[in-house]
C-alpha cells in the first residue's frame, strides 16, 4: 500500500465515518484512480469503521503541518 497526497486527496470528501467497503464504493463512484481502490482493498478488514483519512494513512498531513499564516492572505 502506497499513499501520496494526490491519492489521499480523493478521499477527503468521502462520507466519514465509513467502512472499507463503503470507501471502496465511494472511490469507484467518484472516479478516483485505480491506485486508490487498490490501496483500500489492501486494508485489513475486521469490520473497522474509519473516521477519516488519518485512520487509513496516519502520516496524512493536516493544516497544522504547514507553516504559513492564513491571516496574511
Amino acid at each position: 500500500m502506497f499513499w501520496t497526497l494526490e491519492l489521499a486527496s480523493h478521499l477527503e470528501e468521502a462520507p466519514w465515518p465509513a467502512t472499507k467497503d463503503e470507501l471502496i464504493d465511494y472511490a469507484i463512484r467518484s472516479g478516483a484512480p485505480l491506485e486508490v481502490v487498490e490501496n483500500l482493498q489492501e486494508l485489513d478488514d475486521e469490520g473497522e469503521i474509519y473516521e477519516g483519512v488519518e485512520d487509513i494513512w496516519p502520516d496524512y498531513p493536516t493544516q497544522d503541518d504547514f507553516f504559513f499564516n492564513e491571516d496574511e492572505y
